[in-house]
C-alpha cells in the first residue's frame, strides 16, 4: 500500500480534476525539466523544504535550494499553464550548470543535491535531504598482483547499474538502502574515444522487494528488514549520445496515476505505456528509476512534520 504525506492543500482537492503542470523548454532545458518533475513527485523533499525558514535574501538568485523550493511550490498549483521556472534555470546557470547545453540527467540530479548541501543554511535539514537518497556501501579493492582485498565504507546518492559491463577489480556491497532509491541505468559508454548509447531492453518492476533481487549485493552487515519499494518516476532519454531529448513518467502524489511529462505537455498514461521505456531503438529508453520504500514497518521515520 502506498504510504505518503498529503498537505492540506492537496487533501482538499479530492473533488477537483487532478492535473500536473508542465515546464516550458527554455534554452535546452528538457533535462532539467524532467528532473524537476521527478523532484516534484518526491513529496518527502517538498516536506523538508517547507520546514526551511530562509535567513536573509542577499543571494537569492544564486541559491539553488531556495529557487528549488519556489519552483516546486509553483508546480503544486492546479493552474493549466506551464509552471514558471526560469529563475531556477538561471540560478543553475550562475552555479555553472549552463543554459543552451545538453546535460546528463544523473549529473544534474547529483549537482542539485550537492548544491543543496552547500547552500542550505539549515544544516540539519540539508542532511535530511541527503539522507533521503543516501545509499551506504562497502567498497572492496583487490590488488591485481596478489590476493589482498582492502575494504572501506562510503555512500552514493544514485545506484549505478552497468549494462553489459566488463569484468573489473573494483566492486561494492550495499550496507543499507535509502527511503528514496535512485537507480541510474548506465546506458552510455566511452569506446575508442567516442561515447555510445546502449539501447538494449531493460525491464523494471512497478513494485519490487530488493531483498529478493539484490541479495548477492548485500554486505555481511546489511540488516535492513524492509526492502519493498514502489516505482514513482522514470527519467527517459530519446536519441543518441551526441544529442537527444529527456522526458519523464511520474506518479501523481494524490491519485497515484501515471503521467507523462514532455516539457510543457503533460498527459495521463497507463503503466503499460510506462513499460514502453524498457528499451527499443525507435523509442525513448529509461535512464533513471526512482523508487520509494514502502513505509509499512513500525519505527520508520515520519517526514510529515
Amino acid at each position: 500500500m502506498f504510504c505518503g504525506y498529503l498537505s492540506p492543500r492537496w487533501a482538499s482537492l479530492g473533488h477537483i480534476q487532478l492535473r500536473m503542470r508542465g515546464l516550458a523548454n527554455y534554452r535546452l532545458s528538457c533535462c532539467v525539466n524532467s528532473m524537476l518533475q521527478t523532484l516534484a513527485a518526491t513529496w518527502e523533499l517538498a516536506v523538508i523544504l517547507e520546514k526551511w525558514q530562509v535567513a536573509g535574501s542577499g543571494a537569492d538568485d544564486c541559491n539553488i535550494p531556495l529557487q528549488l523550493k519556489k519552483v516546486l511550490t509553483a508546480m503544486q498549483s492546479d493552474a493549466t499553464q506551464p509552471a514558471p521556472h526560469r529563475h531556477f534555470l538561471h540560478c543553475l546557470d550562475r552555479n555553472s550548470i549552463r543554459l543552451n547545453i545538453q546535460h546528463d540527467a544523473d549529473e544534474i540530479f547529483l549537482s542539485i543535491l550537492g548544491l543543496i548541501r552547500q547552500q542550505m543554511d539549515d544544516r540539519v535539514l540539508a542532511l535530511e535531504i541527503e539522507n533521503l537518497y543516501k545509499i551506504s556501501v562497502e567498497t572492496r579493492l583487490q590488488c591485481l598482483e596478489c590476493d589482498l582485498v582492502q575494504t572501506g565504507s562510503s555512500f552514493l546518492l544514485s545506484l549505478p547499474l552497468h549494462l553489459k559491463e566488463d569484468e573489473n577489480s573494483l566492486g561494492l556491497k550495499l550496507n543499507s538502502l535509502p527511503q528514496i532509491l535512485c537507480i541510474q541505468l548506465k546506458r552510455f559508454r566511452n569506446r575508442r574515444g567516442s561515447t555510445q548509447k546502449l539501447d538494449c531492453r531493460v525491464t523494471f518492476p512497478e513494485n519490487v522487494d530488493f531483498s529478493e533481487i539484490l541479495i548477492e549485493a548485500f554486505s555481511s552487515s546489511f540488516s535492513q528488514k524492509e526492502c519493498k519499494y514502489t516505482l514513482y518516476a522514470v527519467v527517459v532519454h530519446c536519441g543518441c549520445a551526441a544529442f537527444g531529448h529527456y522526458t519523464a513518467f511520474v506518479r501523481h502524489k494524490v491519485n497515484q496515476q501515471w503521467y507523462y511529462a514532455d516539457d510543457s505537455h503533460v498527459q495521463q498514461v497507463s503503466w503499460r505505456e510506462v513499460q514502453t521505456a524498457y528499451g527499443r531503438l525507435d523509442r525513448g529508453t529509461a535512464y533513471m528509476l526512482m523508487y520509494r520504500r514502502d513505509l509499512t514497518q513500525e519505527g520508520e521515520p515520519n517526514l510529515s512534520g
